[in-house]
């Protein structure tokens, strides 16, 4: 593990490299996927889905594992800070699917002898243009990406932590919104573009659970009079 994350200036590719694995050891998500990885080959076996991964299998795992740990730490924030019943029992739907997901997704590259993290960039193996398949979407990647769409900065994920009540709720709901806008492109490119059956469908179901959440989301900040933020 330790071979695949250097010391580094947080700035650096490897510094966020670092970041990224040390979230994911303390939200524990690491241990479930150890455990997971053990359940994770059944899937695989079971559909007889022995195509070797391609780069857009590898990419999508390790690059939606870090995509969502972000989301299941807001989601933590909010379980402990929030007031609104609502939103909390959102939050802990968050949790609970997005820590599956993610230990799958461990699993399966632990299966494949791939790195949990990638190299310190994002999005590479997005490659090809964006099809009319992919909620119509005309994204087309240029190259990788230090930082991933919708993800929520240092600075906002200090606020996420310190505030409380009523301001946490409207502010992990504006956060997540744009969390989960930001993840449709690399949902929609695993769906079409992966080789393996078993990313293909869980980048399926991953995409029905949050466009459900999305709208949800938007009636939630609907009624609090809040309005959704800029992508960042």
């Amino acid at each position: 593990m330790t071979d695949d994350v250097t010391t580094a200036a947080p700035g650096h590719p490897a510094g966020r490299q670092r970041t990224a694995l040390l979230i994911l050891a303390a939200t524990g998500l690491l241990l479930a996927g150890f455990a997971i990885g053990l359940i994770a080959r059944i899937p695989l076996q079971d559909k007889g889905d022995d195509a070797a991964p391609s780069a857009v299998d590898v990419g999508f795992c390790q690059d939606m594992s870090v995509h969502h740990t972000q989301a299941v730490q807001m989601a933590a924030f909010e379980l402990s800070g929030g007031s609104d019943p609502d939103v909390k029992r959102l939050a802990y739907d968050i949790v609970t699917t997005q820590q599956n997901q993610v230990g799958r997704m461990q699993g399966w590259l632990q299966l494949w002898s791939k790195p949990l993290l990638g190299n310190g960039q994002y999005m590479s193996w997005m490659s090809e243009p964006m099809s009319e398949h992919d909620h119509g979407a005309s994204h087309t990647m240029s190259g990788p990406v230090a930082t991933m769409p919708g993800m929520a900065s240092d600075q906002e994920m200090e606020k996420l932590r310190t505030s409380t009540g009523a301001a946490e709720d409207t502010l992990f709901l504006q956060l997540m919104l744009r969390h989960h806008q930001g993840g449709v492109p690399m949902i929609d490119y695993g769906m079409n573009h992966a080789v393996t059956d078993a990313v293909r469908t869980l980048a399926g179901s991953m995409s029905a659970g949050q466009t459900s959440e999305m709208q949800l989301i938007s009636g939630m900040l609907t009624a609090r009079g809040a309005t959704p933020l800029p992508m960042s």
